[in-house]
Formats: C-alpha cells, sequence, structure tokens
C-alpha cells in the first residue's frame, strides 16, 4: 500500500476499537466494589467482559468485512488468508483489580504478514494506529520509537507468562537488571508494545506470548521506526512465539541478552 492511499481496514478497526473500549470502560467503571475473582488458570483471570467486548468486535468486523476470518482470544474462530487477531481486553488482571491500565487490540494479518494494528486505552482515550507502509501514529499524530542506543539508560519492559518456567523468567531480569536497564512490568503487553512504538519505553520482551497479544503492536513499533523479531515464524499465529521489540539501536544488546532474535 502507498503511503497517503485509503485503508479502509484502518479506519474500521479504529472506529470499533473506539467502540469496544467505551463498552469495556462502562464495565470498568460500574464493576461492583466487592469483585469476586475468577480465574480460569494461574494468574489467569476470568472476566465477562472479555468476551462481551469480543463478541462486539467480531460482529463489527463481520458486518464491515464478511470475506474476512476472525480469531479471538476468548472464542477462538477460524484462522485463513485474511484474518483478524483480537484481544478484547489485554491486561485482564488489571482491570479486574480497579487497576487503571488496560486496552483493546485489534490487528489483521494477510497471508501471514500483518498488515493493520490497532490499540485503544480507553482510560487515556489513546489510540495508537499502524498500516503497513503508512507509518505510526497516535491519535493521528505521527509516532516513533526513542532511538535510545545505551542499555544503561533504556528502560525495558518484561512480560512474564505463566506458560513457561518462572526461573526462564527470573534469570532474564538478572541479566538485564546487571547490564543497567530500568525494568517495568505494566500488566498489559500490547499497551507496552504500544508505549515502545511511541518511546515511552525502549524495549519489550516476553519469553512466550500469544499472537492476540502481539501482532498490533509489533506493526506499530515497526512502522514507528523501531525493531522486532520474527514472531510469527513457525507457528507463531497460532501458537505464539517469543516476542522482542526495540529501538533498532538496542537490537543487538537485547537479543543477547534475552536470546530472543
Amino acid at each position: 500500500m502507498k503511503t497517503g492511499q485509503p485503508n479502509h481496514r484502518l479506519t474500521a478497526a479504529c472506529a470499533i476499537a473506539r467502540e469496544a473500549g467505551k463498552a469495556a470502560l462502562r464495565h470498568f467503571r460500574n464493576r461492583p466494589v466487592a469483585l469476586q475473582l475468577d480465574f480460569k488458570g494461574h494468574q489467569d483471570y476470568l472476566a465477562a467482559t472479555d468476551a462481551d467486548v469480543e463478541e462486539l468486535i467480531r460482529l463489527r468486523l463481520a458486518e464491515s468485512f464478511p470475506e474476512d476470518t476472525f480469531f479471538g482470544e476468548e472464542g477462538g474462530g477460524e484462522i485463513s488468508d485474511r484474518v483478524w487477531i483480537v484481544d478484547p481486553v489485554d491486561g485482564t488482571a488489571n482491570f479486574m483489580r480497579g487497576i487503571p491500565s488496560f486496552c483493546i487490540s485489534i490487528a489483521f494479518v494477510r497471508e501471514g504478514r500483518t498488515e493493520v494494528g490497532v490499540i485503544y486505552d480507553p482510560l487515556l482515550d489513546e489510540l495508537f494506529a499502524a498500516a503497513r507502509g503508512s507509518g505510526a501514529t497516535r491519535d493521528g499524530v505521527p509516532i516513533q520509537v526513542s532511538g535510545l542506543a545505551d542499555i544503561r539508560h533504556a528502560t525495558v519492559e518484561a512480560g512474564w507468562s505463566t506458560r513457561l518456567p518462572l526461573q526462564g523468567y527470573i534469570e532474564m531480569l538478572g541479566r538485564l537488571t546487571a547490564r543497567g536497564a530500568g525494568i517495568r512490568r505494566g500488566g498489559s503487553g500490547a499497551l507496552a508494545l504500544a508505549y515502545v512504538a511511541a518511546g515511552r519505553v525502549d524495549g519489550y520482551c516476553e519469553l512466550h506470548m500469544n499472537a492476540w497479544d502481539a501482532l498490533a503492536g509489533l506493526i506499530l513499533i515497526e512502522e514507528a521506526g523501531g525493531w522486532t523479531n520474527d514472531f510469527l515464524a513457525g507457528a507463531g499465529l497460532r501458537e505464539g512465539n517469543p516476542i522482542l521489540g526495540c529501538t533498532p539501536e538496542l537490537r543487538d544488546v537485547l537479543t543477547e541478552i534475552t536470546g530472543i532474535g
């Protein structure tokens, strides 16, 4: 796609993300004070909001693009050569506990390549959006990665996955800290990737991440001038993969430290 050419999928994804975000925000503000926490696995929260928001997104995308398929975190779906990959609420643990850090993540993948990515933070009303070859924006304003090159000055978000042994995560944190990086973990991997694209943090790494959490943020970073590993290699779309996104200047040191390349 040439720069400046209208991208109807990007336009639709932005509108749908905003609508979904408003729905999630209503649930967030109206949740009971004494909330009963439910889990579907180890540190894996179960929230009715996720399913409701995912169904809204699925219906809106089907109305606009009936020829595309849909695959969401909550309800699954069908993966084809043209598929929407969706996390209706990334940061469910934050959402459930009343912590104001979560987002809606929508990506479109054509023939194994992510073409569109949208991440919407309804609490801050920030919309991060990117289309292949057209750059990345926050609320319509172009964004770019920080360009920071010195790991001793860098802030890196390190996500933790319950799908892998904890020891690997602890060891990676130790290596990052030993090299002088500042470490944070905000509880929403998708939002962290958007922050890399916007230059708010300098890198994001996780030893395993699912596609619905990763894809929108990865294209944001790429279109904002950053570097990402080949997340869709092998069975990444269906089964997830390690993930690393950062400024190009930090690529070599972070691939060495994390082992993700």
